[in-house]
């Protein structure tokens, strides 16, 4: 783990620093952890990533493990129960969210095999490689996110604008924006 970066960001926190270090940028394909980044990447919206992060075990644990499966069946009993949760962001439309997207989730693996294979042709299959020098250079979204955000709400996905779809394409390795100085850019 690294004591210094050029990412600024992941000194805020050791939680934060690990997170930078270990994850963010990582180029993902599992299935249930891309549902899990999405789920999370639009809880996160109008909060900030630590606040989500500090929540992430309580949405493993409410959410059974992030299973689009049992989360497609979730009824309202379910929502009801979810929204006195105090260990996850308890806004209806959020929650919402993760049941409709969940269900479009499915019929995303059922058409192109998996949601990996779906999700990294708005990259053409590899992560695109940013070149800053400093943070404030990394835009919020790109083309690619756009048409990402567009091809998702099409498919009826909930909470999945453009600033989220990047941030998501950030998160889960589609994107490389570790500032060029960083030691995890190369790593990534």
């Amino acid at each position: 783990m690294s004591k210094t970066t050029g990412c600024c960001w992941g000194n805020v926190s050791p939680m934060m620093r690990a997170y930078h270090d270990e994850e963010w940028g990582v180029p993902e394909h599992d299935d249930i952890t891309l549902f899990e980044f999405l789920t999370l990447e639009g809880a996160q919206a109008g909060l900030s990533w630590e606040t989500i992060l500090r929540k992430r075990a309580n949405y493993h644990r409410a959410f059974h493990g992030f299973d689009p499966r049992r989360i497609a069946r979730y009824t309202h009993r379910d929502v009801v129960r979810l929204l006195s949760d105090e260990g996850i962001v308890r806004n209806r439309l959020k929650i919402r969210s993760t049941l409709v997207n969940a269900t479009h989730f499915l019929e995303v693996q059922q058409e192109f095999g998996s949601f990996d294979r779906f999700i990294w042709q708005f990259v053409g299959g590899d992560p695109i490689r940013g070149l800053y020098d400093s943070l404030d250079q990394v835009p919020a979204t790109t083309l690619d996110s756009d048409a990402m955000s567009r091809e998702l709400k099409r498919r009826g996905f909930k909470f999945v604008g453009s600033t989220i779809c990047y941030a998501y394409m950030q998160a889960v390795g589609m994107v490389n924006d570790h500032v060029r100085d960083c030691p995890r850019y190369d790593a990534c």
